[in-house]
């Protein structure tokens, strides 16, 4: 079991993070997660461990969600600002190669335009495309971790998709190295 959370803890608090915005609570969302994964379903054979994992996430976002449409309505009455303090995703991902400063430049720029795309997107979107895409699970795995229909996960990616397509080929037409 360590080694499963051990392989999926850095991606699972990007999840977090993208869906949340705020380093603290997707730290948070990720351990609560860990933690109900190895209470209720340690006992399972490790290749389920993967979808239990998922899902339960998954609904510790859709809770953190909830909780903070409840409290978004109290901060209106107090005109409570959160702090701006962000973690930069970029600090915790290893540099691999080295390429020419031009062209890291707008890497590192086209990085950053896609996380904060992905952030844009709507929550059940991110879900789709992560799950999918980043974790590799199929129409059918994702339909139950997001508990929807495959139509459902189908539309969401579809959408996701495409959306990043529009916001991120705009920036970047006409480059030339």
């Amino acid at each position: 079991m360590d080694t499963f959370l051990r392989s999926v803890e850095k991606r699972a608090f990007i999840v977090a993070r993208f869906a949340t915005s705020q380093e603290e609570e997707a730290l948070d969302i990720v351990q609560d997660a860990m933690f109900k994964l190895v209470q209720k379903y340690s006992h399972l054979h490790k290749d389920d461990w993967p979808k239990y994992f998922y899902r339960i996430l998954h609904n510790k976002i859709n809770d953190w969600y909830r909780r903070e449409s409840v409290r978004n309505r109290w901060r209106v009455f107090f005109n409570h600002k959160p702090g701006s303090d962000r973690f930069n995703i970029e600090d915790g991902v290893a540099q691999v190669s080295c390429r020419e400063p031009g062209r890291t430049l707008i890497g590192e720029q086209e990085t950053t335009d896609m996380l904060a795309a992905v952030e844009r997107l709507p929550l059940r979107q991110q879900q789709a495309l992560t799950l999918r895409l980043w974790e590799g699970f199929s129409v059918a795995e994702t339909a139950k971790i997001m508990r929807c229909s495959e139509g459902s996960v189908k539309t969401h990616y579809s959408r996701a998709v495409h959306r990043l397509r529009e916001e991120l080929e705009k920036p970047y037409v006409g480059l030339v190295f």
